[in-house]
């Protein structure tokens, strides 16, 4: 119901006041009347509609195809776990239930990664279409199928399709999920049977948002048609060995065996390639295609994202502590990956479990996966448990091609594209056709997908070495995920893994993404990284677009699988991966990448491991829990103390006094950053426009956000209330203006700069924001501590004793689809929030803000889990939202607020402990 509001207008009646008010009583009556008719048939509507969808949990259902009985046993979560006697039953079973809870979800993931979301939601979706038919993932997906995949794994993808299949069977789509009822008000989509490469599709698209550096390759790029090789190096500083140290301590690289070995002796510092950031070969040609690599931008940005990253704001936390250190005397091993908060959450947990464990049926294992596809991603079984962060491995590179009539330029010669015709369907409308064209090793022509990556502006330079640009270079991709791979094959293989040498025998099969793996059992830890990862020549290091008319910058190979790195038991007892470098650049012969995260996160980690066992302590599954939640602010640590030796003096600005007050904030906060904080609120206003008033203006055009409006002091301001209204919209255009996204990149070029109070980043001109100039650091943080307590002010208020980090830092909870772009009725039943949470940028809670956007969350650790090695049922789970997809469920959003909170719950595994925690048994006959 709508909020209760009252009003007085001051009129007063005349002559007619009676006449007058019977009249205006009769119109309220009827758009009451009105009112309760629509919300009636909204929610007879809505309400209908949904149960309608709502599975079946109890009792029994006949499903043709299987060849024995299954139990489908739900908790009080509705999290299922699935008891079958045979491989080809248990993922049967895991279709049905995952169809039942999330079919929409899987619909609409096997049309994005299809290239065929037009076909659902009309003429709106179909440049992304565009795009992602140029990418070919489902190509590439049925080569895998065909080709590459065992046949167990086909098996076990058959049968799950079999399983998803018997849950459509006889349904319309209103029979399935409330939003295929909206979808039936614009058009008659239909959903189609699942295949087996709907599967293995999947796969590719979390290899695109988990692909690496493609957005720093771009930005490098266009940041050479304004900064130098000095600028460009400073916001792309050195990784911090010394400081925050790398996953892998203890092993090295054998040059005698070429192999990486746990306690090898042997070193070498010789690295093919360079590890800093290279603006030489290509810099200048780059420069010339500043207009084309803007728009790839634009259209990266657009492409929908099977995750929720699309490669930017990559992050996730994991790490292992070994029976030593812990309460237990078994290890501990702990995950949580970070992802843009989606509704559903992209994560699934459920259990497959074989009665008996045999030849005929193997797998007793529970964790999370994804709606979609068989078997568990992250989790444990009966004898080990893993999980997972992104590697940050540089798997991706753009080429900058000389189009030539129907071909390219290469090492002198014109070599022909290779084309396909690909028709677009569109719901609606008149479907389309292009044209993808290809180079000779299949990398895709990305320019051809967008006007603005076609043209380069005719005055632009380039190297004297580059062809004449003509009518612009070509943009392709080489990426590893378009070559089939075994992925698939890795995932049934962790899944079933009894040791170590299983696990890594399991992991070598997972090529992409490349992911950093951490591994426990009742006895020992482990960390491997695997995934297909290039090697490039020495004039290469994959850092900005290269010269693909030169073949001295094409791939070289790839790195042997054991070549590279891992960790067995190392001696500190403890493995910490959380996105920074792997393995210290001088202990390792390959380039996996010019951009690892900064290691902020991971240390904070490992500082907290260290302060405990240091101390004599024990860790427990509690501890690490607590450790998930951690909402210290580096940043903040070196920062505070500088903002508090800033004199803010009256004349310095109108209401300097307010600013102090502000500042006042600061003094003793412990750099905590919890929901109720009014210190962490204004500590991220400052640091916020820190970064646009050192970074923001300064970066191309194409890199920032522009807008200008005129400096209004709102802190005094005492207008009437349409200026008040003004400079709250004022502040906060202004304020969005920042394009840095905040994150420990950020931290690290901030950091550099901190001991040169005169360096160029901190010269800021006066300009029509705001008053006043800065030419060294201590001018700019005061600044920026003027904005901040300005910007607070438009949005909180001029109390300061109502300020908190919460009130800024939101998470609001959107369907993916019609809860983003649907009609608002559909929007008010799909969506849910805010919550305010703590935590925040690059701190281990990484509830991330785009500084570039506000102070929104926009990714979010999407799951966190403790798995306890010396007694499951004591291990804890958690998912950002719950187990279904339908609006309205009971487990539509059932664990947000415990996991806004911090919570976990139970993760029963034994029989004795799921059978005392179920709620709901479904038999499934055959």
């Amino acid at each position: 119901m709508p909020p209760n509001t009252t009003a007085t207008t001051g009129d007063k009646p005349g002559k007619s006041g009676r006449k007058k008010g019977r009249k205006a009583r009769l119109v309220v009556l009827v758009l009451v009347l009105a009112l309760i008719g629509g919300v009636a048939y909204g929610a007879y509507w809505s309400i209908s509609t949904v149960r309608a969808s709502f599975p079946q949990t109890k009792g029994s259902i006949t499903l043709d195809g299987l060849s024995g009985p299954v139990d489908v046993k739900r908790d009080g979560n509705g999290i299922p776990q699935i008891y079958a006697s045979s491989d080809a039953d248990l993922f049967m079973a895991q279709g049905y239930v995952q169809a039942q809870d999330r079919f929409y979800e899987m619909d609409v993931r096997r049309h994005m990664t299809s290239g065929r979301l037009s076909e659902m939601f009309g003429k709106g979706q179909v440049k992304d279409d565009e795009f992602l038919r140029t990418l070919g993932w489902d190509r590439v997906a049925k080569k895998e199928y065909d080709t590459e995949l065992s046949a167990s794994t086909k098996k076990y993808l058959q049968a799950y399709a079999k399983g998803v299949n018997a849950y459509l069977q006889g349904k319309d789509g209103k029979d399935i999920s409330l939003e295929y009822a909206a979808l039936g008000f614009t058009n008659d989509y239909k959903p189609a049977q699942w295949t087996p490469v709907d599967s293995v599709s999947w796969l590719k698209a979390m290899a695109w948002d988990l692909r690496g550096n493609m957005h720093d390759e771009i930005d490098r790029a266009l940041m050479t048609s304004r900064l130098g090789p000095k600028q460009i190096a400073d916001l792309y500083p050195d990784y911090p060995y010394s400081r925050n140290k790398a996953i892998v301590q203890e092993g090295q690289y054998n040059t005698l065996s070429k192999t990486f070995e746990q306690n090898g002796s042997s070193s070498t510092s010789g690295t093919p390639g360079t590890s800093g950031t290279s603006t030489s070969g290509t810099s200048s040609a780059a420069s010339a295609l500043t207009s084309q690599l803007s728009g790839l931008n634009k259209v990266l940005d657009n492409v929908p994202t099977a995750v929720g990253v699309n490669g930017q704001g990559i992050g996730s936390n994991s790490w292992v502590v070994a029976g030593d250190h812990t309460i237990t005397g078994k290890p501990l091993l702990a995950n949580d990956p970070h992802l843009s908060a989606s509704l559903p959450s992209v994560w699934y947990q459920m259990g497959l479990h074989c009665r008996t464990v045999s030849s005929k049926c193997q797998y007793d294992v529970t964790g999370y996966t994804f709606a979609g596809m068989p078997g568990v991603v992250i989790g444990h079984n009966q004898d080990i448990a893993w999980g997972m962060t992104n590697s940050g491995v540089d798997v991706t590179d753009l080429y900058l091609e000389k189009v030539s009539g129907d071909g390219y330029l290469y090492d002198g010669t014109v070599r022909p594209f290779k084309t396909r015709e690909e028709t677009i369907k569109v719901a609606g409308g008149t479907s389309k056709t292009i044209v993808v064209r290809q180079t000779a090793d299949g990398m895709p022509l990305l320019s051809d997908r967008d006007d603005e990556l076609v043209t380069v502006g005719k005055k632009a330079t380039v190297n004297t070495a580059a062809p004449d640009r003509g009518d612009g270079y070509g943009i392709a991709l080489r990426w590893t995920a378009l070559d089939p791979g075994t992925s698939m094959d890795a995932v049934f293989a962790m899944d079933r893994a009894s040791n170590w040498s299983d696990f890594r025998s399991a992991a070598a099969l997972f090529d992409v993404p490349s992911q950093n793996l951490v591994y426990a059992d009742k006895n020992d830890i482990g960390y491997t990284l695997p995934g297909k990862i290039p090697t490039r020549a020495k004039k290469d290091d994959g850092s900005i677009p290269a010269p693909g008319w030169d073949s001295g910058y094409k791939w070289t190979g790839y790195i042997p699988k054991a070549a590279l790195p891992y960790e067995y038991n190392p001696k500190r007892g403890y493995i910490v991966t959380a996105n920074q470098a792997v393995i210290d650049k001088n202990k390792y012969p390959y380039t996996l990448t010019t951009d690892w995260g900064y290691g902020t996160r991971s240390q904070r980690i490992t500082d907290l491991i260290e302060s405990k066992i240091n101390g004599g302590g024990k860790i427990s599954t509690d501890d690490m829990r607590q450790m998930q939640l951690d909402n210290s602010s580096e940043i903040a640590k070196l920062l505070v103390p500088k903002l508090l030796k800033i004199d803010i003096k009256d004349k310095d600005v109108r209401g300097a006094k307010a600013v102090r007050e502000a500042q006042d904030l600061l003094e003793g906060w412990d750099y905590t950053q919890d929901a109720d904080s009014a210190a962490a609120a204004y500590f991220n206003s400052v640091w916020r426009n820190i970064l646009k008033l050192a970074f923001g203006n300064k970066l191309p055009k194409e890199l920032r956000v522009e807008g200008q409006c005129l400096w209004v002091d709102p802190v005094n301001s005492t207008g009437p209330a349409d200026e008040t209204n003004k400079v709250r919209e004022c502040g906060e255009r202004a304020a969005d203006q920042a394009q840095p996204d905040g994150g420990d990149r950020w931290f690290e070029v901030v950091r550099n700069l901190m001991d040169d109070q005169k360096s160029d980043w901190w010269s800021t001109p006066k300009s029509l924001t705001r008053p006043g100039a800065s030419d060294n650091r201590d001018d700019l943080f005061k600044r920026a501590m003027i904005d901040a307590r300005w910007e607070l002010t438009a949005k909180l208020g001029k109390d300061i004793d109502t300020w908190s980090w919460g009130r800024l830092h939101r998470l609001f909870l959107k369907n993916q689809t019609l809860g983003t772009d649907g009609p608002a009725f559909v929007k008010y039943i799909l969506n849910r929030g805010p919550w305010k949470l703590s935590g925040g940028e690059a701190t281990v809670n990484a509830t991330g803000w785009n500084a570039a956007g506000g102070y929104g969350v926009v990714w979010v650790p999407s799951m966190r889990m403790v798995v306890n090695l010396d007694d499951l049922d004591k291990s804890k789970w958690i998912n950002l939202t719950g187990a279904s997809g339908h609006a309205y469920s009971a487990h539509y959003t059932d664990q947000t607020s415990k996991w806004a909170k911090g919570e976990l719950l139970d993760w029963n595994f034994s029989d004795k402990a799921v059978d005392k925690s179920t709620s709901d048994t479904l038999v499934l006959k055959p």
